[in-house]
This record gives structure tokens, sequence and C-alpha cells, in this order.
């Protein structure tokens, strides 16, 4: 089917809007060109602070006074180079509203200056630091998800193989989970709309840059075993139909599914990557965030 109305609208004004593509530009340019665009946030949370955990820059919103909340640890999107945690401000008090769960937000080192591992690492950290102070932030420790979108779901799925901490759901948002580019919807969505193929390379590029093995599953988690695939939580799964990382965002679904992890896959028909951060302009973009909301609710509120 055809782009959506509202997104087709989206993707015109961009196109109007002109200029070089993130790829012809340097990662600080990158930067300042991804800052240029936001909105600022205006839902209001309940309470939102920023936290230095071990270095780390996290923020943290709560819906609540509730002392024994769940607690959803979002990892930014941004393919490891560009976002922090302005770019993400509004997606977190959505969910954190709609949801009724404190969510943590890190913004974890980026690329090219920190190349691949330093965001696991960094997201590692944090997970496991959440769960042992998860008493300290008015959180139940048995009650913890890791979620991102894009970057930051390929690093919610990572820590959640590498089983730092007890999770007990994942939300992942167009994530990536295959670095070598070769599903038929990279051929399909190569020029975009919004996400391309050589922006995903230039992100690649960035973040391992001969660090590491496209194969390593820190960066393709879908290359884990199924062993470890099999240990992860459930999963919601989120993808776009114009977005290049929608195949593998489904494949990984299917080889949750099939090693036994309960999965929930959803397809937003008729939109791009990144809709979700597009929520006050897109319809979808806030079924997206209720849907989200709803099973993290009824997981990390029991």
């Amino acid at each position: 089917m055809p782009l959506h109305t509202q997104a087709q609208t989206i993707v015109d004004m961009l196109s109007a809007m002109g200029g070089p593509q993130l790829n012809e530009l340097s990662a600080t340019e990158g930067r300042e060109w991804y800052e240029s665009g936001r909105v600022p946030a205006t839902e209001h949370v309940h309470h939102m602070r920023d936290l230095d955990v071990e270095g780390v820059k996290c923020r943290l919103y709560r819906p609540n006074d509730d002392s024994n909340l769940g607690l959803l640890v979002f990892f930014h999107g941004g393919g490891w180079v560009v976002g922090d945690l302005e770019s993400h401000d509004s997606v977190c008090r959505s969910l954190c509203n709609k949801s009724g769960i404190a969510i943590l937000a890190v913004d974890y080192r980026l690329a090219p200056e920190h190349k691949f591992p330093a965001a696991v690492e960094d997201a590692v950290m944090v997970t496991r630091w959440a769960h042992a102070n998860a008493a300290s932030l008015g959180c139940n420790p048995n009650r913890i998800a890791v979620g991102g979108d894009s970057a930051g779901g390929n690093l919610a799925a990572v820590v959640a193989q590498l089983q730092i901490a007890p999770l007990v759901f994942q939300l992942l948002i167009y994530p990536v989970t295959d670095a070598r580019m070769a599903t038929p919807s990279y051929e399909e969505n190569k020029n975009g709309p919004v996400l391309t193929r050589d922006i995903m390379k230039w992100f690649f590029d960035h973040y391992i840059g001969g660090a590491t093995d496209s194969k390593d599953p820190r960066v393709s988690p879908i290359m884990a075993t199924d062993a470890v695939i099999a240990s992860t939580p459930p999963a919601l799964v989120i993808t776009a139909e114009f977005d290049p990382l929608r195949d593998e965002g489904e494949q990984y679904a299917a080889r949750l599914s099939a090693n036994g992890v309960p999965t929930s896959l959803v397809r937003y028909y008729g939109m791009f990557h990144g809709f979700l951060s597009m929520a006050d302009l897109l319809d979808d973009g806030r079924a997206a965030h209720a849907h989200a909301a709803s099973m993290m609710s009824s997981v990390l509120n029991r």
C-alpha cells in the first residue's frame, strides 16, 4: 500500500526543505542538523529528574509517587551517532504517562568518538545499576524492562541477550538487528523515505568501522544462538512498512517466537522509520504509543 496521507505530507515537507542528506555530513554536523529539527516536549510528567549513573547521564520519568513502580530502561535511537535525552524526551513522557510505569532514559556514549562497544557497555552498566538501585528510584527490581527505537532497540535486544539483570519485557521499536543490510526491505526502501541505505551505512561506518565483525551478536542480535534468544524476556516488536529495517525486525520477532519467547509483532502499514517520534503529526504514531504503553502496563504493573 502507499504511504499514509499523513506520512506523505511529512515526506513532502522534508523534501521541500532540501539540504544535504545525513550521510553527506560529518558526525558533528549531523548532530547539529538532527537537533535543529527538534520540537520541545510539552506533555507534563508527574516527576522528572536527571541523574548521573557512574558517569552516564540519565533521566528518570515517574508517573506518580508510588514506591513500587515498574521500570523501563530506555535507549534512544539515532544510529549510535546522533540523539540524546532531549531527542526522545517527548516519547519518554508519553510512554510514562500512558503506561503508568517509570522510565529511565540513557544518554549512552556516541560514535565515532566512542565506537562499539561503548554504547553496549553503557547500556549494560545502566541496566545493571537500575536493578541494583531500583528501590532508591521507587521501583520494583523484579519488574524491569528494556526498550528503545532503532539503534536503541538494538541496544535493548543486546542487553536482553546478555542477561545482566532479570528482565520481564523488551520493547523493540523498528530495531536494528542485522548489520549485514541484506534483507529485501533494504532494497525496497534503499532511497527512503526518511531513512535510506546510505544513511544506515553512514551509521555503521561510524559505529563499528572495523571495530568488530557485522555478525557479532552485540551488533547483530539476530546472529545469537537459539539458546541465547530463548533466554530473553517477552517482547513487543514494532515495525514500519516503508523502512529498510522492517524485515530484520520482523525476522528477529520470528526468531524470538520460534524459540518460545512470547512475542507480539505489529507492522504499521503506510508508515516510515521514526514515525513514533512524530506522534504529534501521525495518528499511527499515537496508536503505537498507546499499544506499547498498554503492553508495558500489562506486564510491569502486575
